[in-house]
This record gives C-alpha cells, sequence and structure tokens, in this order.
C-alpha cells in the first residue's frame, strides 16, 4: 500500500484480488473485490449528490451485511468520516450519538429504522436504506417503507456510469493522520464515548496484526460479532479486505441453531469471537459428554487417558467448526481458566488477544502455535506496552499504550481526552496487568473494578467469578462490594437444573429448597478455594442473564 489510509487498502485489494471473493451472505454468491468497488464508487456518487464532503460525519445503523463493508469503504474512502452505531443501542442512544456526532447522513437497515422514525435531526439530511442504498423520503414510516422504497430501487444503479466517469479522490488528498470513524462505545461503566480514530489508527492496526496472525487470500471467515465494534470492524473486515480473504455474514443472530449449519457450509478458516460464545459450547455441550457417566468421570482423572479424551473433544469441537479453521481468536473479555485449560489439551487452534476501542483495537496478542496460558501474548509489532508503577511484589500495575494505533482522543471532549493520557503521551488503559520476562502480557482485572479489601489488598472480582463459574450449575455470575462484604449474583444453568429438577419430580418448594442448596455449596466450595479477604459473604440468585455490552462483557454498573 501508498499510505496508511482505508482508501488505500481499498485501491490496492481492488488492483491485487478483483477477481477473488470478498463479501458475501452465507447462502449468496459471494461479490468480487472487483464488484464490491463498483459498488463502493457508486455509493460514493450517491453521497456526493447528498451534499457529503470531506470530514462530513455519517451514521451507520444496521446488522451486519455485505452492504455494511461497503457502506464503510464509501465513506472512508472518499474522506468522510463513519460513525457506526450498535444496533443494540436504545433509541435514545441512538438520537444522542447522531446529534452528538452532528452526523449529516445516515444508513440504516430496514429492521433497525423504527429507532429513528420518530424523531428529527437538525444536521441529519440524507436517510439511506442499508438494505439496497435507497433514498429514504423525510418522515416516512416504518410500515410504509417498502412501498416508498420500492419506487427508488432503481436510482442507485444508474449511478454506475457516473461513478466511471467520476475521477475521485486521489490518495494525497486523504492523509493518515485524517479522521476516519468516530466510535460511540458502550461500556461496563455506563458512559458512552465518542473515539476518533484516525486512517493510521485503523489501517496500522490492521497491518501489525497480519505480521503476527498469517491471512491469505484463500481464508473464509465467518462474521459473528457486530461490524459496529471496532474488534470485528478492523480485525474481522479491514484486515481480510487487507489480505483479498472472503468473508461471510448471516441473517440471523448467530445461536447455536442458525451458527452450526453456517459453519458446516462456510467451513470457515478463520473466526473471531468473545469468550461467551466458546464458554457457552464448552459448559452445554462439552463438559456434559466427559461427565456424562461415572467410569468416564473416573478415566479423566487418569492423566494419559485424559489427554486422550480431551484430544478426541478437540477433533469433534473442530468438526462441528466446519473441519478447517485454523485461527479462532477469542477478544472483547478475559476467558476462564478452565475453558482455556480445554482448549490447549484439546489442540483447539485459539489465540487470545487484547485490546481496546481506543487501540483500534488491537494492543497485544500471537497466533494458536505461540500462545502461553492466560496469557494474550506480547504487544504487535510498532506497540509500546509498559506497566504504570509496578507493584513491587507480584509486578502488577495499569497497563500503558503508545503507538500508531493508538486514537487521536474523544470526540467535543477534551477534559476527557487529557485524563487518560499521561504527561508523556501515553495512553492509560484502566486495565491491570503484569509482563513476563519474555514480554508476554497477562490482564489481572479492570482498575476500576479492583475492591481494597480490609488490610488494602487487591481482590480482582474477576477472578473469583472464574472459580465460580467452573461450576456445572453456574453459566455466569458478578461479584462486587456490597457494604464493605463481597457479594456475588449468579445466573444457574436452568436448562440442566430444569431437566434434573423435572427427572425427580420435585414441588416448587422442593426446587426453592435445592437452589439455596445449590448456592449455599457454591459460595462454600469458593471460600474454601480463595484467601480470606476474597471470601464471599454472600450468593443471590439472579433470574434473568445479565445485561452485557456488544463484546458479551457484564454491564457492572447496573448489579454493583
Amino acid at each position: 500500500m501508498k499510505n496508511y489510509t482505508l482508501l488505500s487498502v481499498l485501491e490496492n485489494s481492488t488492483e491485487k484480488f478483483a477477481n477473488n471473493p470478498a463479501l458475501s451472505w452465507v447462502d449468496d454468491e459471494p461479490m468480487t473485490f472487483s464488484q464490491a468497488n463498483e459498488k463502493i464508487q457508486q455509493l460514493k456518487v450517491l453521497l456526493n449528490k447528498q451534499g457529503i464532503i470531506s470530514e462530513d460525519r455519517v451514521a451507520i445503523l444496521s446488522e451486519n451485511m455485505p452492504n455494511w463493508a461497503i457502506a464503510y469503504f464509501a465513506v472512508t474512502s472518499m474522506g468522510a468520516v463513519a460513525v457506526p452505531i450498535l444496533p443494540d443501542f436504545h433509541p435514545n442512544e441512538i438520537h444522542h450519538i447522531l446529534r452528538h456526532s452532528e452526523s449529516k447522513a445516515i444508513f440504516v437497515s430496514e429492521k433497525l429504522y423504527e429507532k429513528l422514525e420518530e424523531e428529527e435531526f437538525e444536521k441529519l439530511n440524507s436517510i439511506i436504506l442499508m438494505d439496497d442504498f435507497s433514498l429514504i423520503p423525510p418522515r416516512t414510516k416504518r410500515d410504509a417503507l417498502r412501498d416508498v422504497v420500492k419506487e427508488r430501487t432503481k436510482e442507485f444503479a444508474k449511478l454506475k456510469a457516473a461513478a466511471l466517469k467520476m475521477a475521485g479522490l486521489r490518495n494525497d488528498e486523504i492523509k493518515e493522520d485524517d479522521l476516519a470513524a468516530i466510535i460511540y462505545t458502550s461500556g461496563t461503566t455506563g458512559k458512552s464515548k465518542g473515539v476518533m480514530l484516525t486512517h493510521k489508527n485503523v489501517v496500522y492496526d490492521a497491518y501489525a496484526t497480519t505480521l503476527i496472525v498469517k491471512v491469505a487470500p484463500n481464508d473464509r471467515l465467518l462474521s459473528v460479532l457486530p461490524l459496529s465494534h471496532t474488534y470485528e470492524c478492523t480485525l474481522g473486515l479491514v484486515i481480510p479486505f487487507m489480505q483479498g480473504s472472503c468473508v461471510y455474514y448471516m441473517n440471523k443472530p448467530p445461536i447455536a441453531r442458525v451458527l452450526l449449519p453456517a459453519m458446516q457450509k462456510i467451513r470457515p478458516t478463520m473466526m473471531l469471537t468473545v469468550p461467551l460464545i466458546i464458554e457457552k459450547i464448552y459448559k452445554l455441550r462439552i463438559l456434559p459428554q466427559l461427565t456424562k457417566s461415572t467410569l468416564l468421570k473416573q478415566l479423566t482423572k487418569i492423566e494419559p487417558v485424559r489427554k486422550k479424551i480431551i484430544q478426541l473433544a478437540g477433533k469433534k469441537l473442530l468438526k462441528s467448526f466446519g473441519g478447517e479453521l485454523h485461527f479462532f481468536g477469542i477478544g472483547g473479555s478475559a476467558v476462564s481458566p478452565e475453558v482455556e485449560k480445554f482448549m490447549r489439551e484439546a489442540k483447539f487452534p485459539y489465540a487470545i488477544g487484547y485490546g481496546l476501542t481506543e487501540t483500534s483495537p488491537l494492543i497485544a496478542g500471537t497466533d494458536p502455535t505461540k500462545t502461553r496460558y492466560r496469557s494474550t501474548g506480547p504487544a504487535l509489532p510498532g506497540v509500546q506496552v509498559k506497566i504504570d508503577k509496578p507493584d513491587p511484589k507480584t509486578g502488577e500495575g495499569e497497563i500503558l499504550v503508545k503507538g500508531p494505533s493508538v486514537m487521536r482522543g474523544y470526540y467535543n471532549d477534551d477534559e476527557q481526552t487529557k485524563s487518560v493520557f499521561t504527561e508523556d503521551g501515553w495512553f492509560r488503559t484502566g486495565d491491570l496487568g503484569v509482563l513476563d520476562e519474555n514480554d508476554y502480557l497477562y490482564i489481572k482485572g479492570r482498575l476500576k473494578n479492583m475492591i481494597l479489601g480490609p488490610s488494602g489488598e487487591n481482590i480482582y472480582p474477576e477472578q473469583i467469578e472464574y472459580i465460580i463459574n467452573e461450576n456445572d450449575s453456574v453459566l455466569e455470575s458478578l461479584v462486587y462490594q456490597q457494604e464493605n462484604k463481597l457479594v456475588a449474583r449468579v445466573f444457574l444453568n436452568y436448562e440442566e437444573l430444569d431437566k434434573e429438577f423435572s427427572a425427580q419430580k420435585l414441588t416448587e418448594t422442593q426446587i426453592h429448597n435445592e437452589i439455596k442448596t445449590i448456592l449455599e455449596n457454591i459460595r462454600t466450595d469458593v471460600n474454601n478455594r480463595v484467601s480470606t479477604f476474597s471470601r464471599i459473604s454472600k450468593i443471590i440468585e439472579q433470574t434473568e442473564p445479565f445485561e452485557k455490552t456488544p463484546t458479551q462483557k457484564v454491564k457492572r454498573y447496573l448489579y454493583a
């Protein structure tokens, strides 16, 4: 590439991989890089006709689809700024983002249009339907949407000739330090912030990642995470686009009955996921098989036999993913020790990455052949990581980062921007970690989540949660401090418990007492395995799944 810009990525890939498959629905024929570029150029003409010029903000509110990628590259390669919005955001949050970012246009899918229809926005001049790139007239109601845009679907096709005549922007008109995107986070602390990422931030992070993980033109990626999150956008879209690989999208949420057939059809070679996905597969599908009989339980206690059994389970798991996976990336939060241990013993091709929206996102990672238990791996090439004020005994301290992938700052928020950078330009991640002698990074937890014990001890709730979650009856947990005591909320594996209770023909009262016993047994087991200052005083039953961020981290501020 000539430079670290998304325009350069687009031009380079169109030239090198013109006839390679680029983007597709799971059940469709993929469009090639040449065809994708053609649609991108048409869309740039449409945006230009709507008055969109360099530096204008253009929002994207849509579930994953090939056209999401087309819209993203069209906006960024013409010098405008993409404002991806998470589909799960409440309408109030979406309206705030549109006003705060001063977006002049928005791409919105038919499914999400109702989140916009009742509101008017002073700066928003154009609404474009993501499904077919037709223009939506102002004040169109959701139930009339199809009829209104039906007459306009041919307009986009007419732009083909105009796109061919349009010279477009030259490379030197989009600079590496120009703003490419503003990403509004939905963090575990509650307040959304507009993270400003430049072209160089995004493209350098993608490029540096390809230096540690091989991505080839014949790779196939199945997308399961929201493209509006930097994790999926940079690593799951920009990287494959840069390397000539093909990305497949599902038109339904990635639940098991949709995901498994898709994996068998596409046979992905690479996937990006969050811990919850593999943890659920392990807890609901693998663990019951390993513990279904007393004999099998006993056999897994014999080390050589255990290894064989686990490796057979790993082969079966790999086959369920289509059989051709060579990279299973896990990010967004830490995976449980129990599940990581299984993946290592099963020789499953996993790798754990660490990053933040503010760092475009990847900070540290490795490929599956170089993983170390509980580590994310070393920092990316060209990215510096250091531990601030490390504890003399443990080496733990806040993780600081510096490098080409670190954001410009928070949009229209100088005070917040200043607070996350040191005087000499290091970005404060808010995470606690340790670097070993080989510069492998180990994440200990969030600085804001850390609880001070009675004598000033550092208590990491995440580490207690790992132990709680090892219990077969538990799916999720949350540990926090209440009146100077540690409390845990636990969401049980009700699917399995219901089967057990039904088989035993228990009454409602008996079920209630049984659950109380289970919770107390969990508390006793955990307290036997942790330090005195980390013991749980009370366990509360969480009857509904915890509310989570797009990367499936529990929104702690809602409960603690």
